[in-house]
């Protein structure tokens, strides 16, 4: 994988992330179906957006860490517009942040749930959308192993 520029999949009209070099094995971990995230080696913490530093300590000795995958909706939005051409066939539609059981937040989407069904709290698992030969998205869909229950 390499970083990447390109604003907009011709063949689809969706819009893609603009991958930077710090970022490369996040975005080879989604490839390979893993979530990782930077973890600090002095504190342990970890986070989410990617940074040189912890955003805990300010250390900038850190490691890339597998994470779960596993969370609940700390907070979301249902949108009702398309806001692009792409998105037309896909509204309502809910962005959802993600609590991850580490600890970061993440913003994304809600997959393979109604939104009449999404809510603060409801736990949810990764899922990886390939958007392009090159890119996969992370998406969450609810967790059925965690099914009806709700963090409080």
């Amino acid at each position: 994988m390499k970083p990447s520029t390109q604003r907009i999949d011709e063949a689809t009209g969706r819009y893609l992330p603009i991958i930077y070099p710090e970022e490369l094995p996040h975005w080879e971990g989604l490839r390979a179906r893993r979530l990782v995230l930077q973890r600090c080696n002095a504190c342990h913490g970890t986070w989410f957006p990617i940074g040189p530093t912890c955003p805990h300590c300010l250390s900038p000795e850190f490691a890339w860490a597998q994470m779960s995958g596993r969370g609940v909706i700390h907070n979301y939005v249902v949108f009702h517009k398309a806001w692009t051409p792409w998105l037309e066939k896909r509204v309502p539609y809910a962005v959802i942040q993600v609590e991850l059981d580490e600890g970061p937040r993440l913003t994304t989407n809600l997959l393979d749930c109604p939104v009449g069904e999404v809510g603060i709290g409801l736990r949810v698992v990764a899922a990886y959308e390939d958007i392009t030969d090159g890119i996969t998205l992370l998406q969450f869909k609810p967790d059925t192993e965690a099914s009806g229950k709700r963090h409080v």
